[in-house]
């Protein structure tokens, strides 16, 4: 082969894929694709679809520094509102010609006499220089085999594949599961329904939600004044992050914000026993903080019951829990979340002397490249996510770090470039040490944690660290070059 047929390829088209796109062409570089395997472009705010679907971080701080929104109608913006964006920055940054709609990404090969990609798509086959992978972590929905399930003679669905043919209204539904689409959705659901069954495995720590409206005024302030507008979203940037340390370095400081947790339940929730039920016995950020103010009211709703026993089976018109008892349903909802550590490894993707990616442990070197993946570069990759602040500021992180590796590429006229082993070992090993006093590691079950109880997912610091590790591309000694 004389020369591959794109320079880049790019996977997926939610936030962390377009802003590959848009930072590729503010590069010079316009021979790329962005591959989706949906219909549709925007990602998380495309598939989900579901009653109440909204934003748990500040509009003005889940967006692109690059791309400022002064439209915001709310303080946390609902999924209409995100899509919206979407399709502005694909408008505004020229994306829709790189478009590849309808096409999943099956495979890929690298070639290492030539120094490309051989990419399997549902399309065919394509060839790259460099591939930048932006599946999105929460992509592949998790839904539990319960004893059962195939003989369920009603509709059954997970939350991120909502689907509006089935008509809930005077049904009797059961949700199973109660993190953060649950939470979103049943306040919606529940005065439509004439019974609806939670079945909570582990309580939530659930804190007030701080929304509100952004009225015309308001706008247009910030529409007509750039520094204004900054402002806002430094001070944003700033709240959110001073929520680092509680998690990383002083955890027995998250005895205030727990308190003002059990205290929002306590002023919702009057029923002693209930309020037993949904309060957790693990420290607040071991798992996702969730934010709601008609959750609770929900469940304080005469045709809603929670239920805390086990699932033992599903019969064809209802549900048995480990108690013995049988309830009925003609609707089963799926809000049981997300399949994350085999987003990373789901599909078969071949480097040098046919190694596979993330087979046998799920590392990278800073969160970006993997060492035996040349001109292989994940967004959102392992140990980059956030329990405190918004992933956008680390998706536009290793965007920047992965065009400049593809920038150097070029003008250097290499093969290829790659992390070194052992430099990517140190830098693991330096992430878990850094991961063992923090709270994700308290005991509780979550999904930061890989089948060995190893933390893969979470970054463990500020997000301006990260930012400051990933300025430039390390050509030096970590990497090497052909």
């Amino acid at each position: 082969m004389d020369a591959p047929e794109f320079e880049v390829i790019v996977i997926g088209s939610g936030f962390g894929g377009l802003c590959a796109g848009v930072k590729l062409k503010q590069a010079g570089i316009d021979n790329f694709v962005i591959l989706e395997k949906d219909k549709d472009f925007g990602g998380t705010w495309w598939v989900n679809t579901y009653p109440g679907c909204a934003v748990d971080i500040p509009s003005h701080l889940y967006s692109f520094s690059f791309a400022p929104n002064a439209r915001w109608t709310r303080r946390f913006a609902g999924q209409d509102e995100l899509l919206a964006y979407i399709r502005s920055v694909v408008r505004d940054f020229g994306l829709a010609p790189h478009l590849r709609l309808g096409t999943a990404f099956e495979g890929a090969q690298f070639d290492e006499e030539g120094g490309y990609w051989l990419v399997r798509t549902s399309a065919g086959e394509m060839s790259t220089r460099s591939v930048i992978s932006a599946p999105g972590a929460l992509s592949r929905a998790s839904i539990p085999a319960l004893p059962g399930l195939a003989g369920f003679a009603g509709a059954s669905f997970h939350s991120s594949r909502w689907d509006h043919a089935v008509d809930l209204r005077g049904k009797r539904v059961a949700v199973i599961g109660n993190g953060a689409s649950a939470i979103q959705f049943i306040a919606h659901i529940a005065p439509q329904v004439a019974q609806l069954d939670v079945y909570q495995r582990t309580p939530q720590w659930i804190m007030p939600r701080p929304d509100r409206m952004i009225g015309p005024r308001e706008r247009s302030l910030l529409a007509r004044a750039a520094p204004l507008r900054l402002a806002y979203r430094a001070l944003n940037y700033l709240l959110y992050e001073s929520r680092a340390p509680l998690f990383l370095y002083t955890p027995r400081l998250l005895a205030l914000p727990q308190w003002v947790a059990r205290r929002h339940l306590a002023r919702q929730v009057a029923d002693p026993l209930l309020r037993r039920q949904l309060t957790p016995d693990y420290k607040m950020g071991c798992k996702r903080v969730l934010m709601a103010n008609d959750f609770y009211p929900a469940l304080m709703r005469p045709n809603v019951r929670l239920i805390t026993d086990s699932i033992s089976q599903v019969s064809a018109n209802g549900i048995a829990t480990a108690g013995g008892a049988e309830r009925a349903a003609d609707v089963i909802i799926f809000a049981t979340g997300f399949e994350v550590e085999r987003v990373l490894n789901a599909v078969d993707v071949r480097g040098r002397a046919g190694k596979r990616m993330f087979a046998d442990s799920l590392e990278a070197y800073k969160g970006c490249t993997v060492a035996g993946f040349p001109n292989y570069f994940t967004i959102v990759g392992p140990n980059t996510g956030l329990g405190h602040s918004s992933m956008i500021y680390m998706i536009e992180a290793g965007v920047k770090y992965a065009v400049d590796a593809i920038q150097i590429i070029g003008a250097r006229k290499l093969l290829s470039v790659e992390v070194k082993e052992e430099v990517q070992r140190a830098w693991n090993e330096r992430m878990q040490r850094k991961l063992r006093g923090g709270v994700w590691s308290s005991g509780c079950k979550n999904w930061y944690l890989d089948g060995k109880g190893r933390n893969y997912a979470i970054w463990p610091g500020f997000t301006f660290a990260y930012r400051w590790a990933t300025r430039r591309f390390d050509i030096g000694n970590d990497v090497l070059r052909t």
